[in-house]
């Protein structure tokens, strides 16, 4: 999967590899779970500022944006199901971008072939993942043969908790959870088809950076 990722700046960089073992570039910042470490430090503590949060939330919509339209399918992060979990999947560049780290849990979504997928074999209980993915029939015992499967809307619903997070507690923060309130609850629509596009999102957040940031 990584060799099929590497015609974007949103996953890891690939430097070489021998037999099964790959060699990528080194992420000396750590995963995203360290990101208020990084900026609360004294070499980053200069750019915590909601300038620099909000790109930090454009490079982890546009790596989600681009697994939604990879060269490879639509392409669901299924090892996200609590905030840190997901959070841990991407690694932090110098430039304090996100980047997507883990790829082995990105299974493929094709409504016209009628391919769906669903997130291992086990029951998920959380609050943090969409509805979709929760055992539907409260009073019976999970069964995953009778588990319905989802799409790559699941992923949107996470979007406003990871995005909330990276946005932290700086001066303007919430002016811009103030624009992107709208279209964050659309994200969480309990119907995943009402739910917008990575793609229409993304062009939603740099719209707002555009009006808050103009060039």
């Amino acid at each position: 999967m990584l060799r099929n990722m590497q015609q974007t700046s949103h996953a890891v960089q690939l430097v070489g590899s021998c037999h099964t073992t790959l060699l990528t570039v080194y992420y000396r910042l750590g995963s995203a779970e360290n990101i208020e470490t990084i900026l609360e430090s004294e070499e980053f503590s200069k750019f915590n500022n909601i300038r620099t949060r909000l790109n930090i939330a454009l490079s982890y919509l546009e790596a989600i944006n681009f697994l939604h339209n990879s060269p490879v399918g639509t392409r669901v992060m299924c090892d996200s199901n609590d905030l840190f979990k997901t959070l841990s999947q991407f690694l932090i560049t110098e430039d304090l971008k996100l980047v997507l780290n883990d790829l082995d849990a990105l299974p493929e979504v094709n409504p016209e072939a009628q391919l769906f997928v669903k997130c291992g074999t086990r029951e998920i209980v959380s609050d943090f993942v969409a509805p979709e993915q929760l055992w539907p029939f409260e009073n019976e015992p999970f069964e995953d043969s009778r588990m319905p499967s989802y799409d790559e809307k699941t992923d949107i619903w996470k979007i406003p908790t990871v995005v909330d997070y990276l946005l932290g507690n700086v001066d303007g923060s919430d002016v811009v959870r103030l624009h992107l309130f709208k279209v964050h609850q659309q994200c969480q629509n309990m119907d995943p088809k009402q739910r917008p596009s990575a793609k229409v999102l993304l062009g939603e957040y740099k719209r707002v950076r555009n009006m808050i940031f103009p060039q």
